[in-house]
């Protein structure tokens, strides 16, 4: 059937505040059956459990969206008046002799 979802047993990583402790739970994730059979193929491919592959999927996707919202962090504080000044200021040394930008 397709579009139908079967039961994963994933492990987490819970951190402790201290940050030296790590405590696993088990827990059931259900995936539709097309997901579920790409990662059995992929950690098998990877020679990787299915856990590892896993929580190494969720650790990514955590890492990226804390990345973003980093830098919308960062953005968020910026004062770009001093940015504006930097690039409308004149003068400067011209180039140097072969001194040109890289071909991309």
């Amino acid at each position: 059937m397709q579009g139908e979802s079967r039961p994963v047993l994933a492990k987490a990583i819970e951190s402790r505040e201290n940050g030296d402790m790590r405590q696993s739970r088990t827990y059931p994730l259900r995936l539709p059956r097309s997901l579920q059979d790409a990662v059995e193929r992929i950690s098998r491919e990877d020679r990787t459990s299915i856990n590892q592959f896993v929580a190494t999927a969720v650790a990514e996707k955590v890492s990226a969206m804390q990345t973003a919202q980093f830098f919308a962090d960062r953005k968020a504080r910026a004062d770009f008046a001093p940015f504006d000044k930097v690039m409308r200021r004149r003068g400067g040394k011209t180039p140097r002799a072969g001194d040109k930008m890289p071909s991309a």
